[in-house]
């Protein structure tokens, strides 16, 4: 569950759906849409590190969840442990961030 995650393993998934565990058996869940993937600095880095990256979830869920670490699962890539920023809520639902440096 625990891998260094890149943004190449998002930027094709813009748009698909994610679960966001509610508790840290991975049993209620919500479901999320990947609204965003974005290279803060694009290209690659030289010194062998990743390149920083962002993520925006939008869960129509509208309870805010608070920050925290979540375990999120997608068809392709499996559980991973994300940790999750509350950004905004609107009509479409609450909008969490997650930031890769």
């Amino acid at each position: 569950m625990y891998r260094t995650l890149v943004f190449e393993d998002f930027a094709d998934k813009v748009g698909q759906g994610f679960a966001i565990a509610l508790d840290d058996d991975g049993g209620a869940a919500i479901a999320a849409i990947l609204a965003e993937a974005e290279q803060r600095k694009p290209g690659r880095a030289r010194d062998g590190s990743r390149v920083p990256f962002s993520l925006v979830f939008v869960a129509e869920h509208q309870q805010v969840l608070p920050q925290r670490l979540y375990r999120i699962e997608h068809e392709a890539l499996g559980p991973l442990a994300i940790f999750l920023v509350p950004i905004a809520r609107d009509a479409r639902g609450v909008s969490y961030q997650a930031t890769f440096n």
